[in-house]
């Protein structure tokens, strides 16, 4: 493999998440009322309604188009993915892990493998370690790295829940001395489809076993030209969305040891997903006003939509200056304020994103993007076994 040095854009995870999801948009009418949901309605509810995905990337050079594409196409997965329903009609929750392998600056020992950022449901912090990523040679131990993500990440034994594993590259499937049977055998039995994603010509990814590794569990094989340019097509709407964004951004109120880092952190992926490209821009300020986009681990807003919430549990010190020294009627005054705020402000977005879908339409006869459709097809179809559907 030659050596080459990039960053990976958080889109990546796209890659699957996006897996995660859906086809057809809600309407309008279901689109304003899906705010006031909960994603959850209680603990029990949450355990059962959960979709888990690690992402298992080759991080050599030759995987550039991959990237790109998965930069190009992660939100519109996200964005999908918030008309899921499973259960009893909730949403989902998503947590997402990324893996790395084939990259020679990873240690030997290990196979050249690395876990990256293990299950989680912050989208920013998972951007933000794909944005971390850097490429070079080295050796690519499919079987090894997919028996490495059932050894450390906490898969549950939940049988509700849909549990995925994509893995994407272009060598042979059988490299490695952990043969590659096996760890798919164990995947099987913990209820985890594998999902495999050959970068380059069909009938190669069947001849080096690619297609087995996903058969044997279930999963789908899918061969995908990864160096297609996705084409973004500009609407009147673009801006107006960006600027709604950057409005949004001022209804988080950090709290706790962390949140400060956090907000800047989310200032962050929206400046990376804006050097990407500015329709990728738009497509994260669609997702973040989902209800897939939830920071109740750092921002008041969300966290008061929890019914237990009492922002008098809050201490002082993990408050920003300004509000220091509110009473606990100020501050529930101030959190309502904000969360009318932002709710206004998401439904403007949703607004002006199906008036910029319909002009796309309109407007462009462009196709879904390569990695995108083989995503959408894979989760769609195994989803269905855990009685997941799409609106």
């Amino acid at each position: 493999m030659k050596s080459l040095k990039y960053k990976v854009s958080i889109a990546l995870i796209s890659l699957t998440i996006g897996t995660a999801f859906g086809y057809a948009p809600l309407s309008m009418e279901d689109k304003n009322s899906s705010e006031a949901e909960t994603l959850f309605i209680d603990k029990k509810d949450k355990e059962n309604n959960l979709v888990k995905i690690a992402l298992l990337l080759d991080t050599s050079n030759s995987m550039d188009g991959l990237i790109n594409q998965a930069k190009a196409q992660l939100w519109d997965i996200v964005n999908q993915f918030s008309y899921a329903k499973c259960g009893k009609g909730h949403r989902p929750g998503l947590q997402i892990a990324l893996y790395q392998y084939g990259n020679d600056a990873l240690s030997s020992r290990e196979g050249y493998i690395q876990q990256v950022i293990g299950f989680s449901s912050d989208l920013d912090e998972i951007s933000e370690k794909l944005f971390s990523l850097s490429t070079n040679g080295g050796e690519e131990y499919c079987g090894q790295v997919i028996q490495t993500s059932l050894r450390q990440l906490d898969w549950g034994k939940n049988p509700d829940n849909l549990k995925m594993i994509f893995i994407a590259g272009n060598e042979p499937f059988t490299q490695g001395k952990l043969n590659y049977r096996d760890a798919v055998t164990n995947a099987k039995e913990k209820d985890i489809i594998v999902n495999t994603i050959f970068c380059g010509n069909y009938q190669q990814g069947i001849s080096t076993d690619w297609k087995k590794g996903a058969t044997l569990t279930g999963g789908e094989y899918m061969a995908i030209d990864h160096n297609k340019r996705v084409v973004h097509i500009d609407t009147p709407y673009d801006d107006i969305i960006i600027k709604l964004n950057s409005k949004l951004n001022s209804t988080y109120i950090s709290y706790g040891a962390a949140g400060s880092a956090k907000l800047q952190l989310q200032s962050r992926q929206d400046d990376n997903a804006m050097e990407m490209e500015e329709a990728v821009a738009v497509k994260r300020a669609v997702s973040k006003s989902s209800v897939m986009y939830n920071n109740s681990n750092w921002d008041l807003i969300d966290a008061s939509e929890d019914d237990e919430f009492d922002v008098a549990s809050i201490k002082k010190e993990e408050l920003p200056k300004a509000l220091r020294d509110k009473s606990k009627a100020e501050l529930t005054a101030i959190i309502g304020a904000k969360k009318a705020e932002r709710k206004r402000i998401q439904k403007e977005i949703k607004e002006l994103n199906t008036k910029r879908e319909n002009y796309i339409s309109k407007h462009s006869k462009q196709e879904k993007g390569e990695l995108e459709n083989a995503m959408l097809k894979a989760i769609k179809s195994q989803a269905a076994s855990k009685k997941f559907i799409w609106e």
